[in-house]
């Protein structure tokens, strides 16, 4: 899973980055300071695969992992060179979601780009800049689709479509919300990998005082939230200086800061939860000797395709699946003592497979 870090500039953007993914990205109080984009990568924290490792001896443990890009604050007229310019937005093209971080805390000490804290407004501002780099985008499709669409039936059908939502971005709507009027229109829209058609996470970036009750006292959040619920878009609220605090710790620590705090999870496991629900993903799970590893898939994927995301010959040789329940194997201590009880599945083609199913598959090539 990829994730796009957006924002204007000293909303917390980059020290969220920076907490999350321990990369050292600078951050300071003053705009422009992240000109690179930042890449990190952050493991899922997930207790099931140390409990399946130590029932199996396993040498290794291998999480499911999330990889974050951080990029330059964006401002107003970034599309137009403002700023930074909008130079950076192509290093999220390719992220599964975008996570947009918000700011929802007053302080003098930290300037706003803007002159004032409005979390609405710079949402607006931020959508704008999006839309301005997507409409950019298919203006050079457009350029290259006319050069063919005069003799070619598919290419003027896909002419009409560019041109469609290109006039629908220019009234300051999002792709995500666009309606197609076929599958095939659909695919093109989803193959054009737009910004504004990515899923969005709002990061509600609060003072330490507004985390324990989880921004239910912050007017700012309660704006976002009410944003994101009529945009289907996730919400979560975090303390980027409290992360960064927590970051520095280690697991013993963290659970005891937490507690101290009020808190039960860290805002990476907010996140993690936002960003799985969103984009429909869960885990499976293999375990042996050699390794314990989650594999991160989409709900609803068979197990030939779950498979494929080990190796593509597991797809393409795919006998069948044994499964077993994570908790059910846990509380039977053993794969023989879970199989002696019937517990452990044996799974053809057709198998859906779910959250925590620990499976071994069998394929031949």
């Amino acid at each position: 899973m990829k994730l796009g870090i957006v924002g204007l500039p000293n909303v917390g953007k980059s020290t969220l980055f920076n907490s999350l993914t321990k990369a050292g990205a600078e951050s300071a109080n003053y705009p422009f300071c992240t000109i690179d984009p930042n890449v990190g990568i952050v493991t899922v924290p997930d207790e099931r695969l140390n409990k399946l490792a130590a029932l199996y001896n396993s040498q290794k443990i291998t999480p499911a992992v999330i990889e974050f890009v951080d990029i330059a604050g964006l401002v107003k007229g970034a599309s137009k060179g403002e700023g930074l310019g909008n130079q950076f937005l192509s290093n999220i093209r390719e992220v599964d979601a975008i996570v947009h971080v918000v700011r929802c805390f007053d302080d003098t000490n930290v300037v706003h780009v803007d002159g004032s804290v409005d979390p609405l407004r710079d949402i607006e501002t931020i959508n704008l800049e999006l839309i301005f780099s997507d409409i950019e985008i298919l203006d050079r499709r457009i350029a290259k689709t006319t050069r063919g669409a005069r003799n070619d039936k598919a290419l003027a059908k896909e002419l009409a479509l560019l041109e469609r939502i290109k006039a629908y971005l220019e009234e300051g709507n999002l792709a995500k919300n666009f309606e197609t009027n076929d599958d095939d229109e659909a695919e093109l829209l989803k193959s054009y990998n737009l910004l504004t058609y990515k899923p969005v996470i709002f990061a509600a970036n609060v003072s330490e005082e507004h985390l324990a009750d989880d921004g239910a006292s912050n007017e700012y959040v309660a704006a976002v939230r009410k944003f994101a619920e009529e945009a289907g878009s996730e919400v979560f609220v975090i303390c980027a200086q409290i992360e960064q605090e927590i970051a520095e710790l280690d697991d013993e620590e963290k659970a005891m800061f937490l507690d101290e705090l009020g808190l039960s999870e860290s805002g990476l496991d907010k996140l993690i939860k936002a960003s799985y629900k969103l984009l429909g993903l869960i885990s499976y799970l293999t375990a042996g000797e050699t390794e314990t590893r989650a594999w991160t898939i989409t709900k609803g994927m068979k197990a030939p395709q779950a498979a494929g995301k080990i190796h593509t010959d597991f797809e393409r040789g795919f006998i069948r699946a044994e499964v077993v329940n994570y908790q059910d194997l846990l509380d039977c201590g053993s794969y023989t003592a879970a199989k002696e009880k019937g517990l452990v599945g044996l799974e053809g083609k057709d198998y859906v497979v779910k959250d925590g199913d620990v499976i071994l598959f069998r394929f031949n090539v």
